[in-house]
């Protein structure tokens, strides 16, 4: 059912909440939670070889992104007793890099100038998208294959080309066009690696 028909069906917006919840919940239970098991061995070989994280995102997704990088980057060294870090950094976050990249040679390019600088062999590069049809990230994503690197997509919606073109991904399947719930539970994943790796690195 569509945000706008459970908008319609409920009077106020305490019941809209409630329903708002119940479709989040049902959109998170058809996660194939296998990909968030590949996602914790990448991330975690990524680490041990002390390479680079990128994640990047347009919108709410480079909220998410900064979210990310904070969360799994200097939360967990603030937590837990590890002494080796998660190397991850938001792309989404340089403003004059963003628009001077932007206004030079097109938006199209803000990511792929930017890993053009910082890529080395063995990092791996997250891309947060709803729609999976942003052009800056789906030309990076290609830029980063053909140089032999790995892409993993935070995707929603149907999962558009990055879908077809990233290494791996995980799915928020939903209402093409409803981008609160796929951007909710992007996030939402965020907070489960991070509270995840904050236990085991505590044991």
């Amino acid at each position: 059912m569509s945000l706008n028909i459970i908008v319609k069906k409920s009077n106020k917006i305490s019941n809209f909440a409630k329903r708002y919840f119940n479709r989040l919940s049902e959109i998170f239970n058809n996660i194939d939670f296998q990909k968030l098991e590949k996602l914790e061995k990448l991330l975690l070989k990524t680490r041990n070889a002390r390479a680079n994280i990128f994640v990047f995102g347009n919108g709410g997704s480079a909220a998410t992104a900064s979210t990310m990088a904070n969360d799994l980057g200097f939360d967990i060294i603030k937590k837990t007793k590890t002494k080796i870090p998660f190397k991850i950094f938001s792309l989404a976050d340089n403003n004059p890099v963003i628009t001077a990249i932007s206004n030079d040679v097109g938006y199209e390019n803000v990511l792929m100038n930017q890993l053009k600088i910082h890529h080395k062999k063995k990092d791996i590069t997250i891309m947060i998208s709803a729609s999976g049809n942003s052009k800056n990230l789906i030309k990076a994503t290609k830029w980063i294959k053909a140089k032999g690197g790995y892409v993993f997509s935070f995707l929603g919606f149907d999962g558009g080309i990055l879908k077809k073109i990233s290494n791996d991904y995980i799915l928020v399947k939903s209402i093409k066009g409803e981008y609160g719930p796929v951007e909710d539970i992007h996030l939402m994943i965020n907070h489960i690696l991070a509270h995840w790796f904050q236990e085991k690195f505590n044991k």
